[in-house]
């Protein structure tokens, strides 16, 4: 059995740092889930599941550095959403300083695949300097770095046209594309903790499945029980969706693109059940499309 870990969560009352918290508790390690709001819905049900709400902020370096107390191993994760990309970077450099402080053991930080190959996308490259920084700081550390979620085709900016029997990303039809559930995010996040000392300033790009669009559409047809097909976003309605810096973003996605080796992680971390995408859409809850 592993060692029973006190994990600090940060992120933990949204999608992938709530996975983690949920499946950190699931094995059994003690987890304290950070959060502006300990009254917000997700925070109550975290509670319910045995996890202690901590009450911080990136931006009070002191409540950080008080939230990480009793804490041996902090999982990390930032995103540039609301804030911008250069916001992002300094509140994780924050956090990083203040588990440094806190004398924590291990930090597992959540980046993004192919981030360290200077991508010139700005929501990268800020976790690639957070990244930097980490390296820098003597703490003990190791890097998750998952390319796009299998869940993203129910994101805000996409469920309404799924609905409507589309699913629309920025890549044409037959391009094919590296994805990952997450669930395996997170089994895999449980996994680098309890493995801790052999996977310390080691770097990971994780991903379960590629498949092109058409192929995408095909399997959310069959698991949801309706004609989906899929469409490449125009490009004024991909600026309109993700801002301006989309136009290199989507350059990026269709010539370089996201590059795991997904045969040699099944078979380094075999341990985890990784999902292909139709595994995935045959097990999702599909009766969220039916919600307005």
């Amino acid at each position: 059995m592993a060692i029973k870990r006190s994990v600090l969560v940060t992120g933990a009352t949204g999608q992938q740092g709530g996975a983690v918290a949920y499946a950190l508790l699931a094995r059994g390690h003690r987890v304290k889930a950070l959060t502006r709001n300990p009254h917000s819905d997700a925070a109550r049900q975290l509670a319910s599941a045995g996890a202690e709400l901590v009450v911080g902020d990136f931006s009070d370096t002191a409540s950080l550095i008080a939230a990480a107390k009793d804490a041996d191993t902090l999982f990390l994760m930032g995103s540039s959403k609301g804030v911008g990309s250069e916001e992002e970077t300094r509140q994780g450099i924050a956090a990083v300083d203040a588990a440094k402080a806190a004398g924590i053991g291990h930090l597992v930080y959540t980046s993004v695949a192919n981030g360290n190959t200077n991508t010139g996308i700005a929501h990268f490259d800020s976790k690639y300097r957070v990244e930097q920084h980490i390296a820098s700081s003597g703490i003990p550390y190791t890097v998750s770095a998952p390319v796009s979620f299998m869940e993203n085709c129910i994101a805000p900016w996409a469920i309404e046209e799924l609905r409507h029997g589309v699913n629309s990303f920025l890549l044409p039809p037959n391009r094919s594309q590296q994805m990952i559930a997450l669930a395996d995010i997170a089994a895999f996040v449980v996994t680098l903790i309890e493995r801790r000392e052999r996977v310390f300033g080691k770097r990971f790009d994780i991903a379960g499945d590629e498949l092109s669009g058409e192929e995408r559409a095909r399997i959310l047809t069959q698991a949801i029980g309706r004609p989906i097909i899929y469409q490449a976003f125009p490009a004024t309605v991909a600026r309109e969706k993700f801002g301006e810096g989309i136009s290199g973003m989507t350059a990026w996605y269709d010539n370089v693109g996201y590059k795991v080796d997904i045969l040699a992680l099944r078979r380094d971390f075999s341990e985890i059940r990784w999902h292909s995408y139709a595994d995935w859409a045959r097990e999702f809850d599909w009766s969220v499309l039916d919600k307005v």
